[in-house]
Order: structure tokens, then sequence, then C-alpha cells
């Protein structure tokens, strides 16, 4: 039985002899909440009823640990839910940064899986799965993107027009001279959630052929690789 404690007292019909028992259990508090008084919950027997009362409990979030929290909060968060869940002012748009790669000489996948790490936001502390937490992604120079072994001539594209014996099918090469902004955005897009999510989070990539781009008010920052083996040996 969950009980919610409150400045009345509840009153329960019982024989029961009488105990004392805390809320807290010995439990570490969430982000490592000081509690001014420890809560617990008093239960008092009579011969007729079973009165519980609950003391008087505060909470203070710490000042580094404020960001997180609302600011009707601060003085008492909710110690019933403490489970921190990301609100609409922690992933606006206008935001989150801007970063930029060039993409010269460097492994398709490897490159691919750095960018959609960025755009998920899993480098983040406040990673969530289902919330649009990542940043946007510049990529410039995508016709010089490089491959491994013999991927160039055996790596397959197909696309089909809805009509019957409407496949088509071209290698690595042919599409790179054709339209390579795509071949960036196809293994971006296959790193990323299926669905209503996935199909938000792929509009943060931005994938242009040349040194060129139009986003300079954005003022994107180099994107930061850990990858020591992303860039193709010559």
């Amino acid at each position: 039985m969950a009980v919610q404690c409150s400045s009345s007292s509840v009153i329960f019909a019982s024989h029961s002899p009488a105990k004392s028992f805390s809320s807290s259990h010995n439990k570490t508090l969430f982000l490592g909440f000081s509690l001014a008084s420890k809560p617990s919950i008093i239960v008092a027997k009579t011969h007729r009823a079973t009165q519980i009362r609950c003391q008087e409990k505060t909470a203070l979030v710490p000042l580094e640990q404020r960001w997180m929290f609302e600011e009707s909060e601060f003085n008492g968060p909710d110690i019933w839910n403490e489970t921190w869940y990301p609100k609409g002012a922690d992933h606006v748009n206008t935001d989150k940064p801007w970063y930029i790669v060039d993409a010269t000489d460097k492994i398709l996948g490897r490159l691919a899986s750095t960018i959609a790490i960025h755009i998920r936001g899993k480098n983040l502390a406040t990673y969530t799965p289902s919330v649009d937490m990542g940043a946007f992604v510049i990529v410039v120079n995508a016709e010089k993107v490089a491959v491994s072994g013999k991927k160039r001539t055996q790596k397959l594209y197909r696309r089909h027009s809805g009509r019957p014996g409407g496949m088509k099918v071209e290698t690595f090469d042919q599409l790179q001279q054709r339209i390579p902004e795509r071949i960036i955005e196809h293994a971006v897009r296959g790193m990323l959630p299926k669905g209503r999510l996935g199909r938000q989070l792929f509009n943060h990539l931005k994938v242009y052929e040349g040194p060129d781009h139009p986003h300079d008010a954005q003022k994107p920052i180099e994107l930061p690789i850990r990858d020591k083996r992303i860039q193709k040996q010559r």
C-alpha cells in the first residue's frame, strides 16, 4: 500500500501492535539530495483505530544540479518520482550545437557512426533514447569520402521506382559520380532509429558537395573524432 504524506493524519481500523518504519530504508537519494530531516512514517495503535502520522521532510537541490529541475522544485523536488527526464527546455533546436566535418579521405562507415553518435546525443550525460538530444552535423567534400577494400566497385545501392521492373542498381563509384551526398546520407540514416524520432533526427544532417555550406551563421565547430582509424592511409 502506497501512502502519501501530508499535513493531516490518516486513520485505519486495525488492532495490530504499534510500528514505526522509515520510508527511505537507508536508500541513497537520487543525485545526492540532502534531507533536512529524515522522513519517516509512524503508526500508532489505539483500541479502535490505527493512526498514521507523517513527519515533516524537506529536500534541498545542490546548486550544481539545479539546471536539471524547474524553479518550483529547487527547495523540494518530487521525492516520489526520482527519475530525471528531459523537459522541453532541455532540447530546443536553437540552443543545440553545430559541428562540421570534412569527409576527405575518411572511411565511410567510421565517419557515419561518429556522425550518428552526435546526432543521436549519445555523447551527452543527459542522453535519453526517446528524446532528440543531439546536435546538428555539417559534412563538406562529400564526393571525397573513401571506402576500404573493393567496395568502390562491389558495394551496390538499390532503389525502386514502385512500378514492375523498376529496380535500379548502381555501384558505389557510379553513385559517387552522380549524387555523392546520398552515400553519406544513406549510411547515417541506417544508424538512426526507425520511425518518427529517426526522421526528425535525420534532419540534423547537412551534407554538401565541395567545401562550401550555407550555415556560417550557426558558427559550427570542428566535429570531435576519437576513432584513430577513420582517416584512410595512402
